[in-house]
């Protein structure tokens, strides 16, 4: 159902930006706010009528929830990752998902950096001696972070964007990923995370929350970094062993962490936190605020809340997670047919073929296939009737068809 012809219901959670409230509603939707996250009952008990689902990293799309979200046409991810979503059960529905892979990319940056110069200068045991009355005026055990060798494990927007802003403070960089990538400046790509642990001062974490990187950095890996390394994470918290990272901290093979998320994180601002890694004074926590700046929240808002408009109006799925990356020009007085289908030959000729036959004229239309799944968009400029639509709606390989306009 188009925005413009009866309001869409959009349901955003988690304390989502402002601006995306704004964006949405300026374009007709009805949007109703939730400054928590809910769980998955409480998300299915809501979720009947929704066209469009805004979430942070907290809330879980199951497919259960999916199930139940019988008018869901696009859930937006107002963060980087996606993995709090079952991206495969929204494709089989015909879901789209769309998220922010590149604003708080320097929000997250800018964190990192600060903190490799809190821990390296020992800034925070100087501000709590300064509290405590303590005036240690000393240089023992605080150095500059130039010259220092920084390991960044996962080289993709962010470590790729930490690289270059380290190497500009004097840092020599060395990174490890799975994939090939871009090496940017001067930076050197090591050829397992044996060697990276083995070459360098500090170790940063930036990788996804695929499910192989569960429990990828713990005993063994802290055993392999050098002695008085620092240890940084700021991607996804299951990734990390936190018992075993306050081991090799409590022994003093590490000097010094700094993490900002964790594997299990509270719901909602001002409830407990619990962690292994508490009490220990050469670690920096941070509650998952990586990209909690005013600019970053400001710019994810207002792009998610674009794309989802965007995919709802006019069909296009640039940018998508999940579905064909397809977009075709908007022109005046064509009616518009999205066509979601299992990616198997031939559909493409079936469609035009069922509008042929019914004299519909195509006026523009653009194919785009992606795994499983293909994606067409049709602009067609004659009248049609019913019977079209419900003809190409009960294609076999239809997965979802929508007449826009």
């Amino acid at each position: 159902m188009s925005p413009a012809s009866a309001p869409s219901r959009a349901l955003l959670l988690e304390g989502i930006h402002p601006d995306a409230v704004a964006g949405l509603e300026k374009n007709g939707y009805a949007v109703e706010t939730v400054a928590r996250a809910l769980d998955e009952d409480e998300l299915i008990a809501r979720i009947a009528g929704v066209e469009l689902l805004g979430i942070r990293s907290k809330t879980s799309v199951t497919e259960a929830v999916l199930a139940a979200a019988t008018d869901l046409l696009a859930v937006g991810a107002f963060c980087i990752g996606t993995n709090q979503i079952d991206v495969a059960s929204a494709s089989t529905r015909g879901v789209a998902v769309f998220n922010a892979p590149f604003s708080n990319t320097r929000s997250v940056v800018e964190l990192v950096v600060s903190e490799i110069i809190a821990l390296t200068r020992r800034l925070f045991d100087k501000n709590t001696g300064m509290h405590a009355g303590v005036w240690d005026k000393s240089a023992e055990g605080s150095h500059e972070v130039r010259g220092r060798r920084l390991g960044i494990v996962g080289y993709g927007n962010i470590g790729s964007q930490l690289s270059v802003l380290a190497e500009a403070l004097g840092m020599s960089v060395f990174f490890y990923d799975t994939s090939d990538k871009l090496t940017l400046g001067n930076a050197r790509r090591c050829g397992s995370m044996e060697e990276l642990l083995a070459t360098v001062d500090v170790v940063t974490l930036h990788v996804d929350g695929r499910p192989g990187n569960s429990d990828m950095f713990g005993e063994a890996e802290f055993a392999r970094m050098r002695p008085g390394s620092l240890f940084l994470n700021l991607s996804r918290g299951f990734v990390v062993d936190h018992g075993a990272l306050r081991r090799h901290i409590e022994s003093g093979h590490l000097a010094g962490a700094a993490i900002d998320v964790f594997p299990n994180e509270p719901k909602a601002r001002g409830d407990e936190f619990v962690s292994a890694l508490r009490g220990l004074p050469n670690v920096i926590m941070t509650p998952h605020i990586g990209g909690s700046t005013e600019e970053a929240q400001q710019d994810i808002g207002q792009f998610v809340a674009g794309k989802l408009h965007d995919f709802v109006s006019t069909g296009n799925t640039a940018l998508s997670v999940n579905l064909p990356a397809v977009s075709l020009t908007s022109q005046s007085g064509v009616h518009r047919l999205t066509h979601l289908h299992r990616n198997t030959p031939g559909v493409l000729a079936t469609i035009n073929s069922v509008l042929a036959d019914h004299d519909v004229n195509i006026e523009g239309q653009l194919l785009g296939t992606r795994g499983e799944l293909g994606y067409v968009i049709t602009d067609i400029g004659s009248q049609y009737t019913p019977d079209v639509i419900e003809k190409l709606r009960g294609l076999p390989t239809t997965v979802r068809l929508r007449l826009l306009s």
